[in-house]
């Protein structure tokens, strides 16, 4: 796809949408995220692109979405018994959204 194309709103499939979004992340430092910029932090797909995550917030929770910005966080070294191992890398998304729009993940309907 070009980019000009992308700029005018991929079509996106709805199935792999739905799994690209692993897990909310909910820890202190998500909710200070949170709270000082209006950030949202997922455990998202190794595979998934940034507009994918957009997308799939976007469509799953109805908000608007204004930026995402994703890392990977390596996997600890750690012991199994005698053997020693390694868990499973992990990427993240910061999911930025435009003011006014607010997500909650407490269950509560607001």
């Amino acid at each position: 796809m070009s980019a000009p194309q992308a700029k005018q709103g991929r079509k996106f499939d709805e199935g792999r949408l739905a799994q690209i979004l692993v897990a909310p992340i909910i820890s202190e430092k998500a909710t200070r995220v949170g709270e000082k910029r209006n950030q949202v932090l997922f455990k998202v797909l190794r595979d998934a692109t940034k507009p994918e995550i957009k997308a799939a917030v976007e469509t799953m929770f109805k908000v608007e979405v204004a930026g995402v910005t994703t890392l990977v966080q390596k996997g600890k070294v750690k012991r199994f018994g005698r053997n020693m191992g390694r868990r499973d890398h992990v990427k993240k998304a910061y999911v930025s959204l435009k003011p006014g729009q607010e997500l909650n993940f407490s269950g509560e309907a607001a």
